[in-house]
């Protein structure tokens, strides 16, 4: 019986690794990428009344607990590199950082992906607010959040005392934020309790959609 070359033999199984870590590598991304968001716009299965305490790894990889941020109004936003609306409304949430940060605010962003696919993003994104970072531990943030089937972008405000003003899901725009902040900032102050906040923000959100139809 012929025997092919040694050469030959080691070409094939290198082949056949090589092809075999290919599918591997593509078969991770498909089983660890957040589930598509359906043609109707997705919306959380309940609202948890307060803000859980999620942890996460930030862009130097420590340990983060958004119980750091108790006492702070957050927006929350969850985003994916792969996600055209989240990169949309970046240089959006990076200014509503800066311009209410005076008003106690933060910006806290999640990204649902691959560390290293956000870390490269963010090389050339600047940004000058905090980003957490999870594979399946940020889609289990996400769920925390109430978002059983997880559509992206989605964004939570909450007000100084860790309650959930609204979840917006879908990009944001700036009126829509300013909307929302505006009550939380009433909240805040005294002059408005949460609930009456959660209408407001109900009643102007549904006035922007109306008006740009």
């Amino acid at each position: 019986m012929l025997k092919r070359p040694r050469a030959a033999q080691w070409a094939g199984l290198a082949l056949i690794a090589a092809l075999a870590g290919i599918a591997a590598y593509f078969l991770s991304r498909i089983l660890l990428a957040p589930e598509p968001a359906p043609q109707d716009p997705v919306r959380p299965a309940m609202i948890p009344e307060s803000r859980p305490d999620i942890s996460l790894a930030d862009r130097d990889g420590r340990q983060r607990s958004l119980s750091e941020w108790d006492g702070t109004p957050l927006i929350i936003n969850f985003w994916a590199t792969w996600c055209a609306p989240c990169r949309r409304e970046m240089p959006m949430l990076d200014a509503l950082a800066r311009d209410y940060r005076q008003q106690g605010f933060e910006v806290i962003g999640i990204a649902v992906d691959f560390r290293e696919d956000v870390l490269k993003y963010l090389e050339t994104t600047p940004i000058d607010y905090t980003v957490l970072i999870g594979e399946q531990d940020g889609m289990d943030a996400a769920r925390a959040f109430g978002m059983q089937t997880i559509g992206l972008p989605f964004t939570v405000f909450t007000d100084r005392r860790g309650r959930i003003a609204t979840v917006h899901v879908g990009e944001l725009h700036r009126p829509q934020a300013e909307v929302i902040l505006s009550a939380i900032v009433e909240v805040d102050s005294g002059g408005l309790d949460i609930e009456g906040a959660r209408t407001r923000i109900r009643a102007g959100l549904a006035d922007w959609g109306r008006a740009v139809r």
